[in-house]
């Protein structure tokens, strides 16, 4: 937290060596991407649109169009043909093995990049921004990293190895950055900061070579 090097561990080559398929992480993102969508958009048709029981005049003799209802979708506050509806679905499929090849991909061009930062703890006694952003700047520095560069540009992924409430609220109020569980990673997730910070790597990788190991 201080910034300081307290040590070296190698990367585990199932997590970091994997060569970069762009087409799997496309598909991979874009489909945890849809099964996040909610779908609210919703057009009543003419059966539900309330109104339009008596028909608006006779069906001959008035010289005009014949018209069964003026909740036709040809008549203003009508029914509406072909409307976005609330039924409709966008999940899609993700198999196991693909999620896991998409995430060792990003995982292993992000320590190629030198965008892969290890820290050996977090610990804060009570909740405090002021103590976080310290600990990023002194992180930042060590592992010259530019998350800081600009007003805004502290785009960092911090994972931790276990929840711990302090941490999770002292983080919470610096814009950029996120913080999430090891064992709940995702591509879309560590593709949406610029840097990840690790947290306790040794029991990191330890949770992330299991999930890669079950598939």
């Amino acid at each position: 937290m201080e910034g300081k090097e307290v040590g070296s561990i190698a990367l585990p080559e199932k997590l970091f060596s994997a060569p970069w398929k762009s087409d799997l992480v496309h598909q991979v993102t874009t489909a945890m991407q849809a099964n996040l969508r909610q779908n609210r958009a919703h057009t009543k048709d003419r059966a539900e649109v309330s109104g339009g029981g008596r028909k608006p005049w006779s069906q001959k003799g008035t010289g005009q169009a014949r018209h069964g209802s003026t909740r036709s979708p040809l008549w203003r506050h009508g029914g509406v043909t072909f409307g976005p509806r609330s039924e409709r679905n966008y999940s899609e499929k993700i198999n196991r093995k693909m999620r896991i090849g998409a995430l060792r991909a990003v995982l292993s061009r992000k320590a190629k990049d030198g965008e892969v930062i290890l820290v050996d703890a977090f610990a804060f006694a009570t909740p405090k921004t002021k103590e976080a952003l310290g600990s990023l700047v002194a992180i930042s520095k060590t592992a010259q990293a530019r998350m800081f560069s600009n007003k805004g540009s502290n785009a960092a992924l911090v994972a931790l190895a276990s929840h711990d409430r302090n941490t999770v609220r002292s983080f919470s109020n610096l814009q950029g950055v996120m913080t999430e569980e090891v064992r709940s990673l995702n591509p879309v997730d560590v593709l949406a900061y610029k840097y990840l910070v690790i947290e306790k790597p040794e029991a990191a990788f330890k949770t992330l070579l299991a999930r890669v190991k079950s598939k």
